[in-house]
């Protein structure tokens, strides 16, 4: 099965490719997709949904696995977000019918078995469930990998987090 987990984000996507055979996980690939600050709105939308789509086509996952969006107080912020994040969910929809989105909390909880850990103990979570020699970079990558793993964790697949 391949997963492809997904950080929204308007400036920053992250991405993390993950196969998983029903006992070990492999990183295929991570990374992010970047927006430039000086343009609009909606080129920066598209964009995304540029990206998104030669992620999908390329990678063709079985099953796409996005964070749901947290805000406290920046109202602006979240509603770009929130659009970047509809433009990934229809990329999600037109090429892949299997689509999980899990909030912060429930990803904190499966990468480290507490809902309020801190953003470097998921990373570090991350690297050793992977045996990975470093923290996957940027943090948003690392964030979509930490995505992916929590889909893999939280679909009751025995052994998910079995570490190699």
């Amino acid at each position: 099965m391949r997963v492809l987990g997904i950080d929204p984000g308007l400036a920053i996507v992250g991405y993390g490719v993950l196969d998983y055979d029903g006992k070990y996980k492999k990183l295929v690939d991570y990374g992010v997709i970047n927006t430039p600050k000086g343009i609009s709105v909606p080129e920066r939308l598209e964009l995304i949904y540029r990206g998104a789509t030669e992620l999908v086509e390329k990678y063709k996952p079985d099953e796409i696995a996005m964070e749901e969006l947290f805000f406290n107080t920046n109202t602006t912020t979240a509603i770009n977000v929130a659009e970047a994040r509809g433009i990934l969910l229809l990329v999600a929809r037109q090429h892949c019918s299997r689509l999980f989105e899990y909030t912060p909390l429930q990803i904190k909880q499966a990468m480290t078995g507490y809902g309020r850990a801190e953003k470097k103990q998921i990373q570090q979570m991350v690297k050793v469930f992977l045996g990975l020699n470093a923290v996957p970079k940027p943090d948003d990558a690392a964030d979509a990998v930490a995505v992916a793993l929590t889909h893999i964790q939280t679909c009751g697949l025995s052994n998910a987090f079995t570490i190699r």
